[in-house]
């Protein structure tokens, strides 16, 4: 089962859920010009069939994965450290610059891909007023959200997946969703946290170096 060609389909079978009308989906997945950036991003480093252990951060933002497909990627990143040319607007996001300061001090973007895929609790990305909004925070989200989270979930583990851990990158609701939704239906022996990059870059980015090595830390562990 190779990564890059079920990944590939995974994204282009993915549609946003039913939701209430005050908010908006992101499917980036629809446009050609993602799925090209997307499948080359999947040759260049999931050419395999290799196990991986799976980072999950959210639900993708507008200014990062919500336009390159590729998880807490922006179209700087895209293009000056995985070398995969596009025409999209060259817009920096704060999560994707901590992101990929910390695959470059576990060894780059080869050495990282080759062990771990990033993804996100739910796939596609929310929108109110114009701007992001986390799945958790749709008003009655509970209701209409969790069933496509599993679904989407049991998906992702049809592949070479690490079941002893995966990671989950924020240390608030994203992290007790995801344990409670684990603890009930056992995908992985345990879910470990990381601080979310955003949060770093905004609040403590002073002490980057220190949550840079704590990246580092969990991602060998």
């Amino acid at each position: 089962m190779m990564w890059s060609t079920e990944l590939s389909s995974y994204f282009s079978q993915l549609k946003c859920p039913d939701i209430p009308l005050q908010y908006g989906c992101m499917n980036p997945y629809l446009q050609a010009e993602t799925m090209e950036v997307v499948n080359a991003f999947l040759h260049k480093y999931y050419q395999d069939s290799g196990e991986r252990t799976l980072l999950f951060g959210i639900n993708p933002g507008r200014f990062g994965s919500g336009i390159t497909g590729i998880s807490f990627t922006d179209p700087i990143r895209l293009k000056e450290v995985l070398q995969i040319s596009h025409d999209f607007q060259m817009r920096p996001e704060l999560s994707s610059e901590f992101i990929y300061e910390a695959i470059e001090a576990y060894g780059g973007p080869e050495v990282f891909f080759r062990s771990f895929f990033i993804s996100a609790v739910y796939p596609l990305g929310f929108l109110h007023n114009g701007k992001n909004i986390n799945y958790y925070e749709l008003n009655g989200w509970k209701e209409f959200i969790i069933e496509p989270i599993v679904a989407e979930m049991e998906k992702m583990l049809e592949l070479p997946v690490n079941r002893e851990r995966c990671i989950c990158i924020g240390k608030g609701e994203n992290y007790k969703f995801l344990t409670r939704l684990n603890e009930q239906y056992g995908w992985f022996e345990r879910v470990e946290v990381l601080p979310h990059p955003r949060w770093i870059l905004q609040y403590r980015r002073k002490q980057k170096e220190h949550f840079l090595e704590e990246y580092v830390r969990v991602l060998g562990s």
